[in-house]
């Protein structure tokens, strides 16, 4: 064969082989960092209490506060940075923290975090500009992800303003791969309001998905702006209908952050947490942990009530019932045990008696039965922390209006 035939086709080897690696490295990987948020995530973010106020100082007054309230202690660990942080990006679109705010960098704020042994948030928008007015991550993904990365962020909650003409799974999938590439596993918090059913899509996508739009502190009410509205948390409660399949260990509907301890009553605010334990969502709280009372800290670190939350099944709890205000609410727990909670949405006191053994329950979604004619359950109120007899015997009980009984069931 002709010499400079064969070093035709030796050219035309290498350059495929270099061509089809090439071709490899930009190939992309579009899901999730797997092995995250096993059970809900737990922390604090700071948008509710303070919005756009933010800087370094109440990060770190967060961070301790988190340590010396038991907070840490009951498993919260993120101290998440919501909007308006953002300085301005550099010549080469690099994104850099707002100097007077944040003057010593989002790196050493980082390291401070966890050096406390929490973990650390962050907060952009898939659009031009976040809700807030600051830049966006939109065609700029691939360098926020590696700019996160080397600030050592942990979580990321990743908005939806400002995204005309989008689609939002191929959004959300671009800044998934992003974080990929750069390399770091954090956890992607999809906040895109519902609107596009993240639920179906988002499993594969990011760890968890806001179901609905923006909650506010306030029972049971919407606060209408205009263009859009707040919910209250029964409003927020009720959007979680027919959404429970789609939980699970990795991958969690996400109600939204809480309001406990922002000016709702003290037996509002432990029914808020209650029904969000039960729902199995993500316990991000929104008050100032600097200052909180000891009715407030007392409803957050209730380890109890959490552990329901972080079971390991993952199970998202569902309504029995509902009648003239008062529902029954049932979640599988590990072990065969239950958690059970009647809620009073009423405006005045409700009595509850619940006959166990004349209401076997079974959960079509996770199989699980609960017939008290079979099992004979310990019964224990995790709020008063009391045992309060078994399933032998009918619970009865008067439960204040906007507020809640909540029970363990053990075998």
């Amino acid at each position: 064969m002709n010499i400079k035939i064969i070093l035709s086709l030796l050219n035309l080897f290498v350059f495929s082989i270099t061509a089809y690696s090439q071709g490899n490295n930009y190939e992309q990987n579009y899901s999730k960092f797997k092995g995250l948020a096993l059970t809900p995530p737990m922390g604090w973010n700071s948008w509710n209490k303070f919005a756009c106020n933010v800087n370094e100082q109440l990060i770190r007054e967060t961070a301790d506060a988190m340590i010396s309230s038991g907070m840490k202690a009951a498993g919260y660990t993120y101290i998440n940075i919501d909007d308006c942080w953002h300085g301005q990006r550099d010549s080469l679109g690099f994104i850099h923290p707002d100097p007077e705010r944040f003057p010593s960098g989002m790196k050493a704020l980082a390291e401070y975090v966890h050096a406390k042994g929490l973990k650390f948030g962050i907060y952009s928008d898939a659009g031009s500009q976040t809700c807030g007015g600051r830049p966006g991550s939109r065609g700029y993904e691939f360098q926020d992800a590696q700019t996160y990365a080397s600030w050592g962020v942990d979580y990321l909650k990743y908005d939806w303003c400002n995204t005309e003409g989008l689609k939002a799974e191929g959004a959300y999938m671009t800044m998934a791969a992003a974080l990929q590439r750069a390399g770091r596993p954090i956890v992607l918090s999809i906040c895109e309001w519902g609107t596009d059913k993240p639920w179906e899509w988002g499993p594969e996508v990011g760890q968890l998905w806001r179901t609905t739009g923006d909650i506010y502190n306030c029972f049971d009410c919407i606060e209408d702006h205009g263009t859009w509205q707040s919910f209250g948390v029964m409003q927020i409660l009720d959007k979680q209908e027919g959404l429970r399949q789609y939980a699970g260990p990795g991958q969690w509907n996400d109600p939204d952050m809480m309001e406990v301890g922002n000016g709702m009553a003290v037996n509002e605010d432990r029914a808020h947490f209650t029904m969000w334990s039960m729902l199995a969502a993500p316990l991000i709280a929104g008050n100032d942990l600097r200052n909180m009372s000891k009715e407030t800290t007392a409803i957050l670190t209730n380890k109890e009530v959490i552990a329901v939350n972080q079971d390991k099944l993952g199970i998202q709890g569902f309504k029995l019932s509902s009648k003239d205000g008062l529902e029954t609410w049932l979640k599988p727990l590990d072990d065969g045990n239950w958690a059970v909670v009647f809620l009073n949405r009423g405006d005045g006191p409700r009595k509850v008696e619940f006959d166990w053994k004349k209401n076997p329950i079974t959960d079509e979604l996770s199989k699980a039965e609960l017939n008290a004619s079979q099992t004979t359950y310990k019964i224990r109120n995790v709020w008063t922390k009391k045992a309060a007899g078994t399933t032998a015997r009918s619970f009865k009980a008067e439960i204040p209006k906007y507020d809640v009984v909540m029970l363990v069931l053990s075998k």
